[in-house]
């Protein structure tokens, strides 16, 4: 009898390890195939900056496309993970020339060959007008040029170039012209440091995010609970999954 419930339990103990193993198993499939889509798919990224405003808030989280501009080496990817080149009005995320650890959003504004100029805030592709009044918005009034006294540095916001954009990189901007520092300052981007197309926004939170930099595990922590208990009251609800176009 004893032999039996000896067998018994450890009958029992044995599916309880193989439910365990199988719950373990599942999170690090799970695990496994998250960070697989984080990092090749669909990527996560959050908004630091005013920069691309009104098309993109601070405390915006976007999902990233970041196989659209990839290749595929197969029939079955390109049918599953359809991909295109990069075009003129896309949001792109991508490493910044400047600072290669920090990653950017911005919009792009020329392709390779492409030549750009502006004029006292007035841009220019080709030689033609840009309407990009949908988008783009100018909330200082003042102009700078080159004769100005405020240098050189401050005139590149309202009027350069002409510039032809090379091969291989792209020109991008932020849509708060007066406010983003963009490739006006450091140039064209590299299409080597392109990570992917913004496609969507997942969640907008009003209150205080994080500017990107580590302020010590105390102001981090801080931080998260500041955001769990605006949670309900500081997040954004109609910009919840807002295709971004």
């Amino acid at each position: 009898m004893a032999n039996a419930e000896q067998k018994a339990q450890e009958a029992g103990g044995g599916r309880r390890t193989s439910v365990v193993r199988e719950y373990v198993e599942a999170l690090i499939v799970a695990a496994v195939f998250l960070g697989f889509t984080n990092n090749f798919v669909l990527k996560t990224f959050y908004i630091p900056s005013g920069s691309m405003e009104e098309t993109l808030l601070v405390g915006d989280h976007l999902f990233v496309n970041r196989y659209i501009y990839g290749t595929r080496p197969s029939k079955i990817e390109q049918a599953l993970l359809p991909g295109r080149e990069v075009r003129r009005g896309d949001i792109v995320i991508f490493r910044s020339p400047e600072t290669p650890k920090i990653d950017l959003v911005k919009r792009c504004i020329g392709l390779p060959g492409d030549e750009l100029r502006m004029v006292d805030k007035q841009l220019l592709l080709n030689g033609r007008e840009v309407d990009d009044d949908a988008y783009a918005i100018h909330l200082d009034t003042r102009l700078f040029r080159s004769t100005s006294p405020f240098g050189a540095y401050n005139a590149r916001r309202d009027n350069w170039g002409p510039l032809l954009v090379p091969d291989d990189h792209l020109f991008c901007l932020g849509d708060n012209r007066d406010r983003s520092h963009d490739s006006r300052y450091w140039g064209p981007v590299p299409f080597s440091h392109v990570k992917g197309r913004a496609v969507m926004v997942y969640w907008s939170y009003g209150g205080e995010t994080s500017d990107g930099t580590w302020h010590g595990l105390g102001h981090r922590l801080k931080q998260l609970a500041n955001t769990a208990l605006g949670f309900v009251t500081k997040t954004r609800w109609k910009r919840t999954f807002k295709v971004i176009g």
